[in-house]
């Protein structure tokens, strides 16, 4: 059985995480979506949310779990068995940023980075730009799967 970790924030899920992990899906016997704890970020959306998004956007997909975890990547890949990291790219300073990340992995553990393009479709959003989006009262909904919305 072939994993891999989607890891990252999802502060929210976006239409281009969401596009990734679709994508993952066809190329992975399962894709495990893992929400990064870091005490020291500050989140729109609490963790709760942040699983909730996520789970009702892939109720209706078996190959996808969500997971929550703490501490290094590779480690967490370790723990629950996944050989790859799945990681969407959008422009050329993701691709920089995520080439570093991945040789790091690589030293750390044996583990592999698969990359995918994002479509083009979703290439320019961002969690930062829909959680400005929201803070100004703008219409997020373009930019997030159904199953994101503010109360």
């Amino acid at each position: 059985m072939k994993k891999a970790l989607f890891p990252g924030s999802f502060d929210p899920l976006t239409l281009g995480h969401y596009d990734i992990i679709k994508r993952g899906v066809t190329l992975f016997d399962e894709v495990i979506v893992a929400i990064g704890v870091n005490s020291d970020k500050k989140y729109m959306f609490s963790l709760e949310e942040r699983t909730a998004f996520i789970e009702n956007a892939f109720a209706d997909e078996p190959k996808v779990k969500i997971v929550t975890y703490k501490g290094l990547t590779v480690d967490f890949c370790k723990n629950v068995g996944a050989e790859f990291i799945l990681r969407g790219l959008r422009n050329p300073a993701d691709f920089e940023f995520e080439k570093a990340i991945a040789h790091a992995n690589r030293r750390l553990a044996t583990i592999e980075t698969v990359f995918l393009l994002t479509s083009a479709r979703t290439s320019f959003i961002s969690s930062s730009i829909v959680r400005d989006v929201i803070k100004n009262n703008g219409d997020y909904t373009k930019f997030v799967p159904d199953s994101v919305r503010v109360k």
